[in-house]
């Protein structure tokens, strides 16, 4: 290729263009393209070349613990789970209706990966989306408050078509999660798309966060218009670890817990 054009390109940021130039030359000279199918090869190159970028930007932005895939998830493994409807929200319709979608079920039943996968779609529809645990968002604000940064740390909340919030359940929040909590929901609420995951019964949330009247006020925004999915059925985790190779099945919520609670007991009068 020549230099002058190729600099050229560059100072123009035609990256794209730049890469395939010498095989779409190469393609018109043997396939006989026309000026107009020439042209318009090279801009879907610079434009598929863009677009690209943009992703890999929004999916750094995001701050996905894992990128997921629909496509990588077990179906199969927990028939709780709907496929139709998974796919449904996939297409981000809930997004452009700014509604907001719960997962609820015990540890290890998909909620993660699912959301994570749901952003990745949501991305690839253009849209821009946020993720935090739940420990995370809580500590983000305290920080930023003692730093007097509270208005800033709230707008990477509040800005995003899509704010997924993990992990709500795991333990007991710090004093006033409540209050950064509900200021999310409402200044969200029927604007923007919230999705959050709990890994404990919605009646639980008041104990968890430690404020009663801020988790009602929550509830009561974010199940307005949302999607509520409540899954059930065996750990993903656990169903892949060397005992469950063996025929056992992994306990899941209470009975998982009071498992545990027994080998404990048992450990201590050993």
């Amino acid at each position: 290729m020549d230099n002058n054009l190729l600099s050229t390109l560059k100072k123009l940021r035609l990256s794209g263009l730049a890469n395939t130039l010498e095989i779409r030359l190469h393609e018109a000279t043997t396939t006989g393209l026309s000026h107009r199918e020439f042209l318009e090869l090279l801009l879907q190159d610079e434009q598929l070349l863009r677009n690209d970028r943009l992703i890999s930007r929004r999916v750094a932005l995001a701050g996905f613990r894992d990128t997921k895939r629909l496509e990588d998830f077990d179906f199969s493994y927990n028939p709780s789970i709907k496929k139709n409807k998974i796919f449904d929200l996939a297409t981000c319709r809930y997004i452009r209706e700014r509604k907001d979608v719960l997962w609820v079920g015990p540890p290890g039943t998909g909620k993660s990966h699912l959301c994570q996968a749901l952003g990745m779609c949501a991305i690839r529809c253009g849209m821009t989306v946020y993720y935090r645990s739940i420990f995370d968002t809580v500590r983000d604000f305290l920080h930023d408050e003692a730093m007097e940064g509270h208005e800033r740390i709230l707008q990477r909340y509040l800005k995003p078509d899509l704010l997924i919030i993990d992990d709500m359940g795991m333990k007991q929040l710090p004093k006033r999660s409540g209050e950064y909590l509900f200021e999310i929901i409402m200044r969200r609420h029927e604007v923007k798309s919230t999705m959050m995951t709990s890994n404990r019964p919605l009646e639980d949330w008041g104990k968890l966060i430690g404020d009663v009247p801020s988790a009602s006020a929550i509830l009561d925004r974010f199940l307005h218009r949302s999607e509520l999915f409540q899954l059930t059925g065996r750990s993903y985790r656990l169903g892949s670890s060397e005992n469950l190779s063996k025929g056992a099945k992994a306990p899941t919520g209470s009975n998982a817990d009071k498992n545990v609670e027994d080998k404990a007991s048992k450990r201590a009068k050993s």
